[in-house]
């Protein structure tokens, strides 16, 4: 059952929103006309009122910003969101203000300038997919300088004055994706892990992935396995997999560290590099595709819509009823095959 906002019902009956609360909280003067309007739109979508919502109706409201990476640029963060969308829609009857904010993913100098801005709103939290480590640590003491809460996800920093994480163990994901290519690569494999369209050196989240993976491989007794990292931009890619693939050399097996790893699978599908064995993360579309096709042999779903949802909830629920904000939220590192797929989508 759809869940209808003020906002919702406002735009349906053609009034606005404080006319809609009016009649709703059965308080100020509202016109005939406009009673039946809003009168007609309740009862047609059979609304019932959140009494808790009532309840708290006089509340100080808050403002949460969510500063992420523009889903227009890299389809990963749509995900993120869509989980927003929904915490808008939960918890806009509560006085909770959420506000998303965007920054190129790949422009450190973009994600300064929106956390800038987002500083100067002066909000009570913000949700904050610290993509930059060197940045992040300086952006977030400004927050905790202005008494602003700040919550991570998807980027598990070690770092002072944030309040909570919620994402994945990254260096076990690693380390799963190690263990899963260990199971369909021969002993003395080669395997290239791939980190793209990245500052590697500023991108902990990368770093503690291969961290994992090497980690697992370095454990295998009478394994010889050679591991070979490579940083690329996503215009350079297709030069880098021609040396990857060359006459004298060629690859076992890849690790592509991001969600971008449709964009090797589009290499080995078009080379028709059948014995290669690919491993990605996240439910992209084209990626979707790739394991259809099983040019991708597995993909680590990292969940980010429940990332964000989760991330708002403790946010709102510290904020309207004094629970407590975990340090610590680990959410499932989910494997996907073309065999249990449709279970996912």
């Amino acid at each position: 059952m759809k869940k209808y906002t003020i906002k919702n019902i406002a735009e349906l009956a053609g009034v606005s929103k404080g006319t809609v609360d009016r009649v709703i909280h059965k308080r100020g003067k509202v016109s005939a006309k406009a009673l039946e309007k809003v009168s007609a739109v309740l009862n047609e979508i059979d609304y019932k009122p959140n009494l808790l919502a009532r309840s708290l109706k006089n509340t100080k409201d808050y403002h949460i910003c969510v500063v992420l990476p523009d889903y227009k640029q890299d389809a990963f963060w749509l995900p993120c969101y869509e989980g927003i969308l929904e915490a808008v829609n939960e918890f806009d009857s509560f006085g909770v203000f959420i506000e998303p904010f965007f920054f190129h993913p790949n422009n450190a100098q973009s994600f300064i300038e929106i956390n800038t801005k987002v500083l100067a709103l002066s909000p009570d939290a913000v949700l904050l997919a610290p993509l930059f480590y060197k940045q992040t640590i300086n952006i977030v003491n400004n927050y905790a300088l202005a008494n602003i809460i700040v919550s991570k996800f998807n980027n598990q920093l070690e770092i002072e004055n944030t309040k909570n994480f919620v994402g994945q163990d990254l260096f076990k994901s690693g380390r799963i994706a190690a263990s899963l290519l260990k199971l369909i690569v021969h002993k003395n494999a080669t395997i290239d892990i791939i980190h793209v369209d990245e500052d590697f050196n500023n991108s902990i989240h990368m770093q503690e992935k291969e961290k994992g993976f090497r980690a697992y491989f370095d454990e295998v007794k009478n394994g010889n396995y050679k591991i070979i990292t490579h940083n690329s931009k996503q215009t350079d890619l297709t030069n880098n997999l021609e040396s990857i693939f060359s006459d004298t050399f060629a690859s076992d097996a890849i690790f592509v560290t991001t969600s971008k790893v449709y964009e090797v699978a589009e290499f080995i599908k078009n080379k028709k590099l059948n014995n290669i064995k690919l491993i990605g993360y996240d439910l992209l579309e084209e990626n979707i595709q790739y394991l259809k096709d099983n040019v991708i042999h597995f993909l680590i779903h990292q969940n980010p819509k429940k990332q964000v949802y989760l991330g708002l909830s403790y946010l709102v629920d510290y904020f309207l009823f004094k629970k407590e904000i975990p340090t610590k939220s680990l959410l499932p590192i989910d494997i996907i095959t073309s065999e249990n797929l449709e279970t996912y989508l």
